[in-house]
Protein backbone atom coordinates (compact mmCIF):
# COMPACT_ATOMS: atom_id res chain seq x y z
CA UNK A 1 0.00 0.00 0.00
CA UNK A 2 2.58 2.22 0.94
CA UNK A 3 4.76 1.52 -2.57
CA UNK A 4 1.78 2.54 -4.13
CA UNK A 5 1.23 5.60 -2.70
CA UNK A 6 4.69 6.87 -2.69
CA UNK A 7 4.36 5.60 -6.97
CA UNK A 8 1.18 7.43 -7.61
CA UNK A 9 2.47 11.02 -5.90
CA UNK A 10 5.47 10.83 -7.52
CA UNK A 11 3.85 9.53 -11.35
CA UNK A 12 1.56 12.77 -10.61
CA UNK A 13 4.33 15.22 -9.69
CA UNK A 14 6.20 13.96 -12.75
CA UNK A 15 3.81 14.72 -14.97
CA UNK A 16 3.45 18.27 -14.07
CA UNK A 17 6.56 19.26 -13.54
CA UNK A 18 7.96 17.49 -15.95
CA UNK A 19 11.73 17.41 -15.31
CA UNK A 20 14.40 16.33 -17.31
CA UNK A 21 15.90 13.10 -15.97
CA UNK A 22 18.32 10.78 -17.12
CA UNK A 23 17.06 7.24 -18.04
CA UNK A 24 16.67 5.46 -14.69
CA UNK A 25 16.45 8.27 -12.36
CA UNK A 26 15.53 7.14 -9.12
CA UNK A 27 14.58 8.75 -5.36
CA UNK A 28 15.67 7.60 -2.11
CA UNK A 29 12.95 7.56 0.37
CA UNK A 30 13.33 6.74 4.05
CA UNK A 31 10.16 6.34 6.54
CA UNK A 32 11.24 7.23 10.25
CA UNK A 33 10.85 7.81 13.56
CA UNK A 34 10.67 10.80 15.44
CA UNK A 35 14.00 10.62 17.07
CA UNK A 36 16.17 9.96 13.36
CA UNK A 37 14.38 12.95 12.02
CA UNK A 38 15.22 15.11 14.65
CA UNK A 39 18.62 13.76 14.32
CA UNK A 40 18.86 14.85 11.01
CA UNK A 41 17.20 18.44 11.35
CA UNK A 42 19.15 18.83 14.16
CA UNK A 43 22.44 18.34 11.98
CA UNK A 44 21.29 19.55 8.29
CA UNK A 45 19.22 22.70 9.43
CA UNK A 46 20.24 23.19 13.21
CA UNK A 47 16.49 22.55 14.34
CA UNK A 48 16.49 20.55 17.33
CA UNK A 49 12.85 19.07 16.58
CA UNK A 50 11.92 16.69 14.56
CA UNK A 51 10.18 17.58 11.32
CA UNK A 52 7.41 15.52 9.17
CA UNK A 53 9.62 15.89 5.97
CA UNK A 54 13.10 16.47 4.88
CA UNK A 55 14.76 16.48 1.39
CA UNK A 56 18.01 16.01 0.60
CA UNK A 57 18.71 16.96 -3.48
CA UNK A 58 21.55 14.90 -4.53
CA UNK A 59 24.38 16.97 -6.69
CA UNK A 60 23.80 17.21 -10.10
CA UNK A 61 26.65 16.58 -12.82
CA UNK A 62 24.49 17.98 -15.29
CA UNK A 63 22.31 21.35 -14.42
CA UNK A 64 20.37 20.54 -17.86
CA UNK A 65 19.17 17.17 -16.55
CA UNK A 66 18.23 15.07 -13.17
CA UNK A 67 19.51 12.25 -12.63
CA UNK A 68 20.66 9.32 -11.85
CA UNK A 69 20.26 9.75 -8.35
CA UNK A 70 17.51 12.78 -7.90
CA UNK A 71 18.60 12.34 -3.68
CA UNK A 72 16.25 11.28 -0.71
CA UNK A 73 13.18 11.90 0.72
CA UNK A 74 12.92 11.86 4.93
CA UNK A 75 10.08 11.15 5.82
CA UNK A 76 8.97 10.92 9.66
CA UNK A 77 6.30 8.76 10.78
CA UNK A 78 5.18 9.62 13.84
CA UNK A 79 4.75 13.30 13.26
CA UNK A 80 2.66 12.91 10.28
CA UNK A 81 0.24 11.21 11.91
CA UNK A 82 0.21 13.15 14.70
CA UNK A 83 0.09 16.26 12.02
CA UNK A 84 -2.64 14.35 10.16
CA UNK A 85 -4.96 13.53 13.12
CA UNK A 86 -4.85 17.26 14.28
CA UNK A 87 -5.70 18.40 11.14
CA UNK A 88 -8.49 16.00 10.65
CA UNK A 89 -7.26 14.88 7.43
CA UNK A 90 -6.22 11.41 6.04
CA UNK A 91 -3.63 10.06 6.88
CA UNK A 92 -2.82 8.60 3.48
CA UNK A 93 -3.88 12.21 2.03
CA UNK A 94 -1.20 14.05 4.36
CA UNK A 95 1.54 11.48 3.43
CA UNK A 96 0.86 11.67 -0.35
CA UNK A 97 0.86 15.25 0.40
CA UNK A 98 4.61 15.65 2.20
CA UNK A 99 6.05 12.59 -0.76
CA UNK A 100 5.21 15.40 -3.35
CA UNK A 101 6.12 18.12 -1.20
CA UNK A 102 9.71 16.45 -0.80
CA UNK A 103 10.03 15.41 -4.23
CA UNK A 104 9.65 19.16 -5.55
CA UNK A 105 12.40 19.91 -3.31
CA UNK A 106 14.58 17.37 -5.07
CA UNK A 107 13.08 19.28 -8.30
CA UNK A 108 15.52 22.25 -6.91
CA UNK A 109 11.73 24.38 -5.56
CA UNK A 110 11.68 25.89 -2.35
CA UNK A 111 9.65 27.92 -0.28
CA UNK A 112 12.29 30.53 1.05
CA UNK A 113 10.92 33.64 0.11
CA UNK A 114 7.32 34.79 -0.06
CA UNK A 115 7.52 34.12 -4.13
CA UNK A 116 8.85 30.79 -4.22
CA UNK A 117 6.35 29.45 -1.42
CA UNK A 118 3.52 31.00 -3.58
CA UNK A 119 4.80 29.32 -6.81
CA UNK A 120 5.81 25.72 -4.60
CA UNK A 121 2.51 25.79 -3.14
CA UNK A 122 0.44 26.47 -6.16
CA UNK A 123 2.32 23.76 -7.72
CA UNK A 124 1.74 21.03 -4.79
CA UNK A 125 -2.32 22.41 -4.82
CA UNK A 126 -2.76 21.36 -8.73
CA UNK A 127 -1.26 17.68 -8.27
CA UNK A 128 -2.69 17.18 -5.36
CA UNK A 129 -5.95 18.32 -6.63
CA UNK A 130 -5.22 16.30 -9.67
CA UNK A 131 -5.30 12.86 -7.03
CA UNK A 132 -8.88 14.20 -5.46
CA UNK A 133 -6.73 15.63 -2.65
CA UNK A 134 -8.09 19.01 -1.01
CA UNK A 135 -5.80 21.74 -0.86
CA UNK A 136 -3.78 21.27 2.13
CA UNK A 137 -2.94 25.53 2.52
CA UNK A 138 -6.50 26.46 2.66
CA UNK A 139 -6.22 27.06 6.21
CA UNK A 140 -3.43 28.76 5.58
CA UNK A 141 -0.79 26.57 7.14
CA UNK A 142 0.15 23.20 6.03
CA UNK A 143 2.61 22.43 8.84
CA UNK A 144 5.63 21.84 6.94
CA UNK A 145 8.98 22.63 7.39
CA UNK A 146 11.24 20.75 4.95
Amino acid sequence: MLQALVDRALAAALAAVRPALTDGAEVGLVFTDDAHSRELNDQYRDKDAPTNVLSFPATRTNPEVFGPLLGDIVLAEQTIAREADAAGIALDAHLTHLVIHGFLHLLGHDHETVAEAEVMEKLETSILAGLGIADPYADGDAGLTG
